[in-house]
């Protein structure tokens, strides 16, 4: 199966240029191709990652993938998929944003691979440097108004109103095609569903540059579609949170965790999106959901290989133990370390380190409402210390009940969490 076939049998190709020539081309080929990330955020989160998966699918069929951050088209934003314009951060923001992401980026993709490496650039090397005049004269010309008006990124808006700033984006991103294609034989581009009228856009930038040099132009591009999710929520968040890929922002437990709760109706199509598991492999899993959803296998091996991808066989292992925990209720096994990842969005109740009646805890730290209703919760057996469910009302915790001198576990009831926390 070539790349583009296995591209399909993924659904993730959503538009292509000219799936005949594209196909031919990589075959005769070994093929450069793009994709940019804009720096919006100081991380990527995890609607990035089936392009970042694109780059390494073309890169293990030979390849060779260039990463653009967008250090210098990050300073205008895209109007694409957007309803209004974004806030403009300062350069120096800008900046710390694309060094982040470019971390970040040589941490899931591979920049080592002798022949096709993938390749990090940013795109302000070039448009830094760009006078006014240059851009006008070199690229803006090549643009007319009536084609720019009618791209969807730029049409969607023009109700609405778009600045000049705005409006100029599809010529920079083009910009970036043109640079590639001259410098390093880039001749594909690839990106989001709503990347489709800068990517040909840039082709356009492309062959209109070329057109006095007799030069056979052969470019291309291909967007992936979509992601939705079945339930008709956004796909990447939860809580309203966003699915971050930096562990100081999402943490490894939390990724993990995103996954695990994956939809039977999403589970196959996700794993087919973000993972390298072959063709047979997924039927296998296919076949779990329709005949064993209770067990959730699909679930959680789309957890496991995702979550391993991002951040490593370490953390996902520490994930894993996280969750057996929780759901054995054995929380002594649980670090310091795993604790904060667990229990990050829990209550914490900070206090000092001397021995404490229960009761009085229950009530200082909010658990119980009040000391009556700390002795009922006791007395009913609604309240565990670490996992252990604790019926003494005179009961005073100790040295003993914290782990790793650092944190005591309060739950009362089946789920409600809470953290002390030691000074």
């Amino acid at each position: 199966m070539d790349i583009l076939q296995d591209l399909e049998s993924r659904g993730l190709i959503h538009q292509i240029t000219d799936r005949e020539g594209l196909e031919k081309h990589l075959k005769e080929n070994q093929v450069t191709l793009y994709c940019g990330f804009d720096p919006t955020a100081d991380s990527l989160h995890i609607g990035h990652l089936v392009p970042l998966t694109m780059l390494k699918r073309f890169q293990q069929a030979g390849h060779k993938p260039i990463a653009l951050v967008g250090g210098g088209t990050g300073m205008i934003g895209d109007p694409s998929g957007r309803s209004s314009e974004r806030s403009l951060n300062t350069s120096e923001i800008v900046k710390g944003y694309a060094h982040k992401i470019q971390e970040q980026i040589g941490k899931l993709v591979d920049l080592d691979t002798e022949g096709n490496s993938v390749q990090s650039r940013n795109n302000h090397d070039w448009l830094g440097s760009m006078t006014v005049i240059d851009f006008l004269r070199d690229a803006g010309k090549h643009f007319g108004i009536n084609y720019m008006l009618a791209k969807e990124s730029v049409s969607a808006r023009i109700e609405k109103g778009i600045t000049f700033t705005e409006f100029s984006y599809m010529i920079l991103q083009s910009l970036d095609f043109l640079k590639l294609y001259e410098q390093e034989n880039c001749t594909v581009q690839i990106g989001g569903s709503d990347q489709w009228g800068n990517i040909t856009a840039g082709m356009e930038l492309i062959r209109r540059s070329r057109e006095n040099q007799n030069e056979d132009v052969k470019v291309f591009g291909l967007t992936v579609p979509l992601i939705t999710k079945a339930d008709g929520t956004k796909f990447g968040k939860t809580a309203g949170n966003a699915i971050w890929l930096d562990a100081d922002k999402t943490s490894p437990y939390e990724f993990y965790q995103f996954w695990i709760n994956t939809d039977d109706r999403d589970v196959i199509k996700f794993t087919r999106y973000f993972t390298f598991l072959s063709k047979e492999e997924i039927a296998d899993l296919e076949d779990e959901v329709a005949n064993h959803p209770e067990n959730r296998v699909a679930q959680k091996r789309l957890a496991e290989e995702v979550t391993k991808t991002v951040h490593s066989e370490e953390a996902l292992k520490q994930a894993e133990k996280i969750s057996q925990a929780l759901f054995s209720g054995d929380l002594k096994q649980l670090s310091v370390t795993e604790i904060e990842q667990g229990f990050k969005d829990v209550p914490t109740y900070q206090t000092e380190k001397e021995d404490t009646g229960l009761i009085d805890l229950l009530v200082n730290a909010s658990i119980s409402s009040s000391k009556r209703q700390a002795r009922e919760d006791i007395k009913s057996g609604a309240v565990y210390i670490n996992g252990e469910r604790v019926q003494e009302l005179d009961y005073v915790l100790t040295a003993a009940d914290r782990i790793e001198d650092t944190f005591t576990i309060i739950r009362r009831g089946k789920k409600k969490y809470f953290l002390v926390s030691y000074n």
